[in-house]
């Protein structure tokens, strides 16, 4: 019997070297609360989901109990729960219940919102620092894209 242990190890190694680089996504969820003295009563929750190749984060918001429309909302960070922190990506409007979106964050904003340091928070006239606040927590490894 031949053998051939050089063609087995550029096989081998070919098959390594030509896969290309796997991300995955995680998936996130923060449900909305009060904040900043208001006396209205926030429900709600953002969902969202982090492709970790290409930082695109793709999300959803729906809310209801404010007291009045929501005037602006921005992913804030980065800060863990019950810390504030500016805004890292502001979300466009008009501004309505049930609203998705996409948007591709900096490595360093990718790396905060997996570390649990991001939150959106809900704006509204009566309330323009913010009414409501929806810290995001990786929820568990979600299937390759």
């Amino acid at each position: 019997m031949i053998r051939f242990p050089g063609v087995t190890a550029l096989v081998v190694a070919g098959i390594v070297t030509a896969s290309p680089a796997m991300a995955a996504v995680y998936r996130f969820e923060g449900h909305f609360a009060a904040e900043h003295g208001t006396t209205s009563h926030p429900e709600g929750k953002v969902e969202a989901a982090l492709n970790t190749k290409t930082n695109l984060v793709r999300y959803t918001l729906t809310w209801s109990g404010l007291s009045g429309p929501v005037t602006a909302a921005h992913f804030h960070g980065p800060a863990p729960a019950g810390e504030e922190a500016g805004v890292l990506v502001p979300i466009g409007g008009p501004y309505k219940s049930g609203q998705h979106g996409a948007l591709v964050l900096s490595s360093e904003q990718a790396q905060a919102l997996q570390n649990g340091q991001v939150y959106v928070n809900l704006h509204t006239a009566a309330l323009p620092n913010g009414e409501a606040r929806a810290q995001l927590e990786r929820l568990t490894p979600d299937a390759r894209p």
